[in-house]
């Protein structure tokens, strides 16, 4: 495929040499021109790449606001709740909690601000349209001409850097797993033991192909002791920039919460001896393609997340592991707990729960962990009241593989 990032790809491999992986997902989801994600080409739903809890209907954040709402009030009903949304791609989400919170619980929506981390310019307009009632609510729906505006309770922030220090809770659903991850093989060595080796991304004439390298890059040494021994040929990823996003939310957050919604699995399963091939996958059209070359710029690409590292350097930067639960226990919580009574019951509404929750659709195979920062509270909030004990669930107690 001949397309301006590829040969911009290319062009950058003849000039400096093999790249990292990490890099060139960074380019191919990115890139400020033709990135999947930054040019606005990703396509989210029954006629994009894949669906989300989002897309699927708004019960996801009508749910999540009334989880919101318990938080505020165990931090004590404060004034200036901020919700930091990270991920938020054309601002569904944002409406469905702001509308829910609105309709069902007026004393905690006047209370909240909302803030929307977002890099690239036509995510954020295409946002600002969801928002303010210009923008087609969903594929198949019509649009809210009705829904009065948010801009009052809404701001843009480019960064996690560009945020203030604030007191709520940061949310992402579906970031961590679109995040560049490094690429790495395991090696016999002369001695007959293993070694990790990095795959870097190279050219065989015009084509692009992978590179074992030996990995220089003292960080990632580091982290891969952590990781069990595997024998020669077994590929996985490791990703390093999560774990920096974390370091960096727990700085901006003074009092509150970290909750992220994705896919993954703890330590020991995400580097079973059976995952040998890794959870890299590459989509479009809500196919899976066979390769990262394949498509690029105009199909997503996501590896599956890896908690316990996540949850370990959380609580090296001062976050305290406070719940860890599959969607499907998570929600189920939620309604047991808080009941929910302004769901409505209609027909499409069971089909987007029983969506959210089935175990053979997205409730087992997403996990939901939450991360608190200066708070006491006596007992897990609603969302966890099925969970198993986090810390176990995730291995942080358990010595490191060898």
């Amino acid at each position: 495929m001949q397309t301006e990032l590829v040969q911009f790809i290319r062009e950058t491999i003849r000039a400096r040499g093999p790249q990292s992986f990490a890099w060139f997902m960074q380019q191919a989801l990115y890139h400020s021109e033709y990135g999947y994600y930054s040019s606005g080409r990703c396509a989210i739903g029954r006629r994009g790449d894949y669906f989300t809890n989002v897309s699927v209907g708004p019960v996801f954040g009508q749910l999540l606001a009334v989880q919101f709402a318990e938080i505020w009030e165990r931090l004590g009903k404060i004034d200036n709740f901020i919700i930091v949304e990270q991920g938020a791609h054309h601002g569904e989400f944002a409406r469905d909690v702001l509308e829910a919170a609105r309709k069902s619980r007026p004393d905690f929506f006047a209370a909240l601000r909302y803030q929307i981390i977002e890099p690239f310019p036509v995510l954020q307009d295409r946002q600002r349209q969801t928002l303010e009632g210009r923008a087609l609510s969903r594929p198949g729906t019509t649009r809210r001409s009705s829904l009065q505006s948010f801009r009052g309770k809404i701001e843009w922030r480019e960064s996690i850097d560009a945020l203030e220090l604030f007191t709520g809770l940061h949310f992402s659903n579906e970031l961590l797993d679109a995040m560049p991850v490094d690429l790495i093989v395991s090696e016999k060595t002369k001695t007959g033991s293993t070694d990790w080796l990095e795959k870097f991304v190279t050219l065989t004439g015009d084509e692009f192909a992978f590179v074992d390298q030996p990995i220089g890059n003292r960080k990632l040494r580091d982290h891969l002791q952590k990781l069990p021994v595997r024998p020669a040929g077994y590929e996985t990823e490791v990703n390093p920039a999560a774990l920096d996003w974390i370091g960096n939310v727990s700085r901006k957050l003074a009092r509150g919460y970290v909750i992220v919604a994705d896919y993954g699995y703890p330590r020991d399963e995400f580097y079973a001896p059976h995952r040998s091939g890794g959870t890299l996958q590459v989509r479009a059209q809500h196919r899976l393609l066979s390769s990262p070359f394949d498509e690029v710029g105009r199909a997503d690409m996501s590896t599956h997340v890896e908690w316990t590292s996540i949850a370990e350097r959380a609580e090296a930067c001062g976050l305290q592991v406070k719940g860890f639960a599959d969607q499907h226990h998570f929600i189920a919580g939620i309604l047991s707990e808080l009941l929910c009574d302004d769901l409505p019951e209609d027909a499409k509404t069971k089909r987007t729960l029983q969506t959210l929750l089935h175990p053979e659709m997205l409730g087992q195979s997403f996990q939901v962990l939450a991360l608190a920062k200066d708070v006491d509270l006596a007992g897990p909030f609603a969302g966890f009241k099925f969970a198993r004990e986090p810390r176990a669930t995730l291995g942080l107690d358990r010595p490191n593989p060898c």
